[in-house]
Order: C-alpha cells, then sequence, then structure tokens
C-alpha cells in the first residue's frame, strides 16, 4: 500500500466513498475507512441502493416490522434508505465536527420520478432533511431544467444540497448560478451562511464512455488520438469555471457573509475503459477545494498504485478546451453528448429505483404474517 491516499488528501481533496450499505454501516467497514483510508464522506443514489436492499443484509428484521405494519412500498424504502443514511451519519459526526461542517457528510436522493417537477423536488427535499434528521446530510437533486430552481429554493431554506447529474459546462455555471441566488435568499431570510455547505457532482466517466464510442465509430487516426481525453478536459474546464464564479464581486458579498464555497465534486470516477489506468480519474483530477467520490474498487486501486503528483488541473485549460475543440472540430456535438448523458443519467436513476421499489414489495409480501 502507498500513501497516495493522504497525498490526495494533503493535496485538499476530499475522499468520499461512493456506496453506503448497512452491512457496510453494522460490520465497522465504514468507520474503518474512515479511520485508515482517509474517507471522509459517503455518497447514495438509487443504484447503490438498489444493490444493496436487494441484497437483503441487515434489511430482514426492518422489512419485517414494516410488513407487519402494512406500510406502503414508497414509505418503506424511505424508512430503510433514511436509516441507513442517519447511522453513517452518526459514524462520520467527528469528522464533520473536526472539519467545521465541510465534510463528514452522507448524501441522499430525492426520488428520481421527481427529476422534472420543481416542487415536488422541493418539497420531497424538506422531507429528506426532516427524516433523516442530522446536520451532516446532504439532499442531492438532479441538475435538470426544472432542478434549478429547486436547488435555490432548498438552499434558501437552509438544507445543505448536493447538485448530482451534472455532465455540461453551461448546466455546471447555472448550478452555480442557483447556489448563489439560494444563498442570497437565505441571507435576507437571516439564516446563518456558514452552516449551509452544498457540492456540485460533476461526472466523468461517463462522457469518456460516450465520445470514445464516436470517436470508435470514426475510425481515423486522429480520432484514436483523442480517446480518454474529453472527460478530464471537461472536468478540467469546470474547475476553471468554479474559480472564476468564486472570485466574482457576487461571491465576495456572500463571502463577508461568512457563506461556504461550493466545492466541485468529481463523480462517476470509476474508470469504464480497461485500457485506461484504474485510477485516472484520481491522479489526473488533483486540485484544492474538490471532493472525488470513489466507488471501493478506486479506492482501492488508488491506495495501492495511485499516482499523486501534486494539482494535476490548475493550468491545464489552454490544452483542455483545444481538445474539446479537437473532437467538436470530427463532427461530434458536446450538446448533443451531454444531454444525451444526463437524460440517460436521470432514466438509469429512475429505473434503479422502480427496480428498488418491485424488489422491496416483493420482501414485504414474503415477509408479511399471515391474516387468521
Amino acid at each position: 500500500m502507498t500513501d497516495a491516499l493522504k497525498r490526495l488528501s494533503d493535496e485538499g481533496v476530499a475522499i468520499w466513498l461512493d456506496d453506503l450499505s448497512r452491512k457496510r454501516i453494522t460490520s465497522g467497514n465504514l468507520a474503518e475507512l474512515i479511520d485508515e483510508q482517509h474517507v471522509v464522506g459517503v455518497t447514495t443514489n438509487p443504484s447503490i441502493f438498489q444493490k444493496a436492499i436487494s441484497h437483503g443484509d441487515g434489511y430482514e428484521r426492518q422489512l419485517t416490522d414494516l410488513a407487519t405494519r402494512k406500510v406502503t412500498v414508497d414509505e418503506a424504502i424511505r424508512m430503510i434508505t433514511t436509516a441507513d443514511v442517519r447511522d453513517a451519519a452518526d459514524i462520520l459526526r467527528p469528522v464533520f465536527d473536526a472539519t467545521d461542517g465541510q465534510d463528514g457528510r452522507v448524501s441522499i436522493e430525492v426520488d428520481p420520478r421527481l427529476a422534472h417537477r420543481t416542487d415536488a423536488t422541493v418539497a420531497e427535499a424538506k422531507q429528506l432533511a426532516w427524516l433523516v434528521d442530522r446536520p451532516n446530510t446532504l439532499i442531492k437533486i438532479p441538475a435538470t431544467k426544472a432542478g434549478l430552481p429547486a436547488i435555490t429554493e432548498v438552499i434558501g431554506k437552509g438544507i445543505s444540497v448536493n447538485v448530482t447529474l451534472i455532465f455540461s459546462l453551461e448546466r455546471y455555471r447555472e448550478v452555480m448560478d442557483a447556489y448563489l441566488a439560494g444563498l442570497e435568499k437565505a441571507k435576507a431570510a437571516g439564516l446563518d451562511l456558514s452552516k449551509i455547505h452544498s457540492v456540485a457532482s460533476f461526472f466523468v466517466s461517463r462522457v469518456d464512455t460516450e465520445i470514445d464510442k464516436r470517436l470508435d465509430s470514426l475510425g481515423t487516426d486522429e480520432a484514436k488520438a483523442l480517446r480518454g481525453r474529453a472527460a478530464l478536459a471537461n472536468a478540467r474546464l469546470a474547475y476553471q469555471a468554479f474559480e472564476e464564479v468564486f472570485s466574482s464581486e457576487r461571491w465576495a458579498a456572500l463571502d463577508k457573509a461568512q457563506a461556504n464555497k461550493q466545492r466541485p465534486l468529481w463523480a462517476s470516477t470509476g474508470v469504464k475503459d480497461p485500457a485506461y489506468k484504474d485510477t485516472l480519474y484520481v491522479d489526473d483530477l488533483v486540485a484544492p477545494g474538490t471532493v472525488n467520490t470513489m466507488p471501493e474498487a478506486t479506492l482501492d486501486a488508488t491506495a495501492d498504485h495511485g499516482q499523486i503528483t501534486g494539482d494535476t488541473i490548475t493550468g491545464t485549460y489552454e490544452q483542455a478546451r483545444a481538445d474539446l475543440d479537437a473532437v467538436a472540430k470530427l463532427g461530434i456535438s458536446y450538446d448533443d453528448v451531454v444531454q444525451l448523458l444526463e437524460d440517460e443519467g436521470v432514466e438509469k436513476f429512475e429505473t434503479s429505483w422502480i427496480d428498488l421499489l418491485n424488489s422491496t414489495e416483493a420482501e414485504l409480501k414474503r415477509l408479511a404474517p399471515s391474516e387468521g
């Protein structure tokens, strides 16, 4: 094992685990990762919960109680997922306290079926914050067009938010604008801005997966030379946008009121193409004030052989822009790619949520006491 995770942390990158299950909580594994692997946060999504609950480890007693009470499947899922998030938040509470609220965070997502309904997203976010009832929770809201005003509204109520499913630079700027507008609402309402936190989850590997597929279909040497460059370029230009927005006059007024910057979070950092090094989206996305949320395989790979050589983002913007321009010159539409990825992202989470509903409903029926 190397000290790569410590070096990454020392460079100002917060290491979060992109996974949660009851078994991970009760076995002591999560606490171990915090103590030994520099993990300071946890993210969840519908796919993660679907996998955890369908495998069943540790959920049967609660499911039996829920079946006995004859709760709806939607209520059962919320009782189960919020219990996991609450317990994980308690385990991470010392980190939260030690970092003055910046890390030690656990994220939980609004129902993905609400991704295109602003009012319902706001209502669900408020309900989740109330249900979990821990100050170190982040409510995940997707960066759809309907999600943007919801982000402003929820931040304006003093609820901390993890904005998810960001693929495009334009949408990322809209997300930062929504966050600042929310802080301005919170300030006008007399709330303590120092207590409000947010991260913006910018997805990485899926960009390469889609653009590489289009490059491969072209098959030219020029196209092949651009494989594996678009995702890093996109993320690095996002960091440039972050630097611009959080050094603006608008930000300065909020900074005076003790507001917190919305940190960029690199999501989808597990490498999908075996031709690439398995730590690509960690080693090459190092910059202060960022978060990298990793599946456990990527965390282990980084611990074992990650090459953390300092800041690998600042100063790369010209090359990053050139890489995306070169992709565009080959006839691959950036706007088309990022819109497709957003649509697919929402759809995948919806599918996972429906799978979760179906498998939970089957378990509730199986465990229901016989009438008589």
